[in-house]
């Protein structure tokens, strides 16, 4: 198939998705209905305007103006700007349902992407796809999409009237039609690639953007304040060479607009000059023809202005279909929603697992986790514990192997029904701007009285530096949870836990960040919280993981051995190295 035959197939699917994007049949119709008919209101008005103006002309010329032919006149203007003034407002409305209803659909899609994605791609580039990419799509509904419709109606209007007043001299005008789109059609395509790459270097501009601000404690603790100028810089002059090459198009279309059209204009006056001279056309007849020629220019000028943000929102609509075209993690539809239950053994066979491209970092694991009681994971760093935690949350998939909670692989279960059933805390115990009660509460279904508040606080040893607090527990933490010390947000984390009374406990160096006596208080918290629950638990203080059910001892991905405390010592020679090598340490300190 040659690419003549590809072309049309192309064009056909990015309407296609730029149709799907907008979704036109879940807008009131009622309201496409009434912008649509106050802008055919307001064109025939606007066409009106010059016909009665012919008649106001001609009548002057005689000296017998009549009130009746003025009042027409003046009617007709004020019904074309009233008119014009609410679909103006109406259809700015519609582009901004349009646009909120796309946001929404985005924002909805982008919760359901996996973590993968977001490996893949910095957070700043899908903002930039959801607020700029976005507006693109708005601005070409809310400006432009029914003024073409209208442009339209006038423009074909316009030419009929001309060719009832003056067929030859209309035939003369349209030879700048042909020339008109010669010189547009290049310069539209040509826009669009300019177009997609100022989104693209947009979206890249925001990633770094979103990325420095939100690590600026980083950049100034280091003094890279000069690096991340540079870097910057380097961006915004990107951007600011796309927008010449946009300009430069601009400053070539629009003057070769104007050159083309005052051409017409002059030649058409020179041309009706001599038809009056000569008695083939009154004056005012050369007044309405020329009043109608700027409706017909307007209509034009306005498809030339339609047309590149056509161009504009299709290299948009490329960049938005990106992100709702990826599978999220939602998208996979179980056959039968089967109960999650969390007083089944999980059996992990000949699980292994590699990110994407790269070498595995698990490899055939074979172990069992217990129900309701504790299994730890220990080995030295990079050995892969947090990435199997990772495969338990279901954020990524095993490269091989399965991990079953009774007979049923966990990925048969509702992803919802799956994570509920699961709390998680990790090391960097993660919290969002907000208050305390906010962080605490976060993700709770149900009401939360403030007795529960206080008692998962208490548990987890938070409520006495929360209630030392000015504002107690509607203290703002800051972006990050910033405003509160490592320890204090850990605790906090695991009040958020507690809390939510998960079924699959999952702490991973939950008390890292606590000095000794609140470790001390929370170790106690959380052995209370972990009775008869299934519990994982990494921990680099083998201290806190000696009374553990079932200790697994992983080095570079690998399973060497399981089993409890005393056995391990035993038999592992890796655990009798890690015990020795924190011996000594906890003797030194």
């Amino acid at each position: 198939m040659n690419q003549k035959d590809t072309l049309p197939k192309s064009k056909k699917t990015q309407w296609k998705k730029f149709l799907d994007l907008v979704q036109f049949q879940k807008l009131p119709k009622s309201l496409i209905a009434l912008v649509l008919g106050l802008s055919l209101l307001s064109t025939i008005a606007g066409l009106v305007v010059p016909w009665f103006t012919k008649d106001a002309v001609n009548v002057m010329t005689s000296g017998s103006l009549s009130l009746s032919t003025i009042l027409l006149l003046v009617g007709a203007i004020l019904i074309q700007a009233v008119m014009s003034s609410f679909a103006t407002y109406n259809l700015a409305y519609l582009g901004g349902l349009v646009v909120s209803n796309l946001r929404k659909k985005i924002w909805a899609k982008t919760l359901t992407l996996p973590v993968s994605y977001f490996d893949k791609n910095h957070s700043g580039e899908t903002v930039s796809r959801i607020n700029n990419d976005t507006t693109i799509v708005r601005d070409l509904i809310s400006n432009q999409l029914v003024t073409m419709f209208s442009g339209v109606v006038s423009l074909v209007g316009s030419l009929c009237i001309l060719f009832y007043l003056d067929w030859s001299m209309t035939l003369v005008m349209l030879i700048a039609v042909p020339i008109i789109v010669f010189v547009m059609r290049p310069i539209g395509m040509k826009m669009r690639g300019i177009s997609k790459g100022i989104q693209e270097k947009t979206a890249v501009f925001t990633s770094l953007l979103t990325q420095v601000v939100s690590e600026i404690r980083l950049v100034k603790a280091y003094s890279a304040e000069p690096v991340e100028r540079k870097q910057g810089e380097e961006e915004i002059d990107r951007l600011f060479q796309y927008g010449l090459k946009e300009s430069r198009l601009t400053s070539i279309l629009q003057p070769l607009s104007g050159l083309i059209m005052m051409s017409m204009l002059v030649l058409i006056i020179g041309y009706g000059g001599m038809r009056v001279a000569s008695g083939e056309l009154t004056a005012g007849e050369l007044v309405a023809f020329i009043l109608y020629l700027f409706q017909i220019l307007m209509p034009v000028t306005m498809m030339t202005q339609f047309f590149v943000g056509l161009q504009k929102a299709m290299g948009a609509t490329e960049r938005i279909s990106e992100i709702l075209e990826y599978e999220g993690e939602s998208d996979v539809q179980l056959e039968k929603t089967i109960a999650v239950n969390p007083q089944l053994p999980i059996t992990i066979e000949n699980v292994s697992f590699a990110y994407e491209g790269k070498d595995n970092i698990l490899h055939n694991l074979n172990f069992q986790i217990e129900s309701g009681k504790v299994t730890a994971l220990v080995g030295p760093s990079g050995s892969g514990k947090t990435t199997f935690f990772s495969l338990m949350e279901r954020f990524y998939s095993p490269t091989s192997g399965v991990i079953r909670l009774g007979d049923h692989s966990i990925h048969e279960f509702s992803l919802r029904d799956w994570r509920t059933t699961i709390s998680y805390v990790s090391q960097e115990s993660p919290l969002l701007a907000g208050t305390i009660r906010d962080n605490i509460c976060y993700a709770m279904t149900r009401e939360v009285t403030e007795e529960e508040l206080r008692r998962a606080a208490k548990l987890a040893y938070a409520d006495e530096f929360i209630l030392n607090l000015p504002d107690g527990f509607d203290t703002e933490v800051g972006e990050r949870g910033m405003k509160l010390s490592g320890g204090q947000r850990q605790r906090i984390a695991i009040a958020r836990a507690i809390l939510h009374d998960p079924k699959i406990l999952m702490l991973d160096e939950a008390t890292s960040n606590l000095d000794s006596a609140s470790e001390h208080v929370v170790q106690e918290a959380l052995q209370n919280l972990m009775k008869d629950r299934t519990t994982l638990v990494i921990a680099h203080r083998l201290s806190t993981v000696v009374d553990a059910d079932k200790i697994v001892v992983l080095e570079k991905g690998r399973l060497t051995g399981a089993g409890t405390h005393e056995e391990l010592l035993q038999s592992n020679k890796l655990y009798q190295q890690l015990v020795q090598q924190q011996f000594k340490v906890e003797l030194a300190g």
